[in-house]
């Protein structure tokens, strides 16, 4: 099978985010060097700033009304090979555990508005405060900001899940995420400032994201509805078939004498609940399959 036969294959299942999101991220890469080696061979090197201009994000009120997509494009693009290797690496890492517990649209919509909130955050700090020079037109490209939405994301929705760490063994994701937010605001008096704010902006989402979640409220529903809008533009659907109208049947009603009402579309019956309760008392939690533990979490949000 071909690679691009692969590349199809991998981004035509819909229970695959996680290697979309970095396939993504890898032709994106891929193809800007390419691009910059065909440049260059040229003589044409000069136009390569140009196609970087398309695709970057600019502290530059002007240039951003210009390029408004570049505010989601940046966080797709890199240029140095250990930039990308450490963002894909942590995304694989903890996207797995957010994917795995949430599913691959919460996992889709945290990476999508990590990126715009570091993008807003980037903004607000290089045209508001003086220190950073307001007016003067910054670049910033990466997935930091994404990446570090989800870092936090999962260190607020399970803190104490444990990673085993190359020299050094055990750590809590609540440490490893507590580190990542440091070293970025230790990063503001570096040489990539507007950087770290951006890592800063997503970490504050993946947290929000997780607490309003736990609340009930969805922030990534519009993340989604956006999905399935250019999903819907790209998969044709089936013909309806009209049926001849069926006879209304009666609907039982809930009785006092202890019937069990059903549930709620999208819930859990009570019944799994009970079977994925009695399976952790067994043989505890890392048992469950993946849909076991989102239905448990689901419950737990009613």
């Amino acid at each position: 099978m071909s690679i691009v036969q692969d590349i199809r294959t991998a981004f035509s299942r819909r229970d695959n985010a996680l290697m979309q999101l970095i396939l993504l991220n890898v032709i994106v890469f891929a193809a800007l060097i390419v691009l910059r080696a065909i440049l260059t061979l040229s003589s044409a090197g000069g136009y390569y700033p140009v196609v970087m201009k398309q695709l970057e994000l600019s502290s530059s009120l002007p240039v951003l009304i210009r390029h408004p997509w570049t505010l989601l494009t940046y966080a797709f693009c890199h240029q140095e090979f250990f930039h990308i290797l450490f963002n894909l690496l942590n995304l694989y890492w903890f996207g797995q555990l957010v994917r795995e517990y949430l599913g691959d649209r919460r996992l889709v919509s945290i990476y999508v508005l990590g990126a715009l909130a570091g993008a807003a955050i980037f903004l607000l700090s290089f045209n508001l405060l003086p220190v950073f020079q307001p007016g003067v037109g910054t670049p910033m490209i990466g997935a930091s900001a994404a990446v570090t939405a989800i870092i936090v994301a999962g260190a607020t929705l399970l803190p104490d899940y444990t990673f085993m760490l190359i020299l050094i063994g055990p750590v809590k994701i609540k440490w490893i995420a507590a580190v990542v937010v440091l070293i970025s605001l230790a990063g503001v008096n570096g040489g990539n400032p507007g950087g770290e704010i951006a890592h800063l902006g997503g970490a504050l989402l993946g947290f929000v994201f997780i607490k309003q979640l736990q609340a009930g409220r969805d922030l990534g529903r519009p993340v989604q509805a956006v999905g399935n809008f250019f999903s819907n533009l790209t998969h044709r659907q089936p013909a309806m078939r009209v049926s001849p109208p069926r006879r209304a049947e009666p609907v039982a009603a809930t009785s006092a004498s202890g019937a069990k009402k059903p549930a709620a579309p999208g819930q859990p019956l009570q019944d799994e609940i009970d079977t994925i309760l009695d399976k952790i008392s067994r043989s505890g939690y890392e048992s469950l399959s993946k849909e076991e533990k989102q239905k448990l979490f689901r419950a737990s949000q009613q």
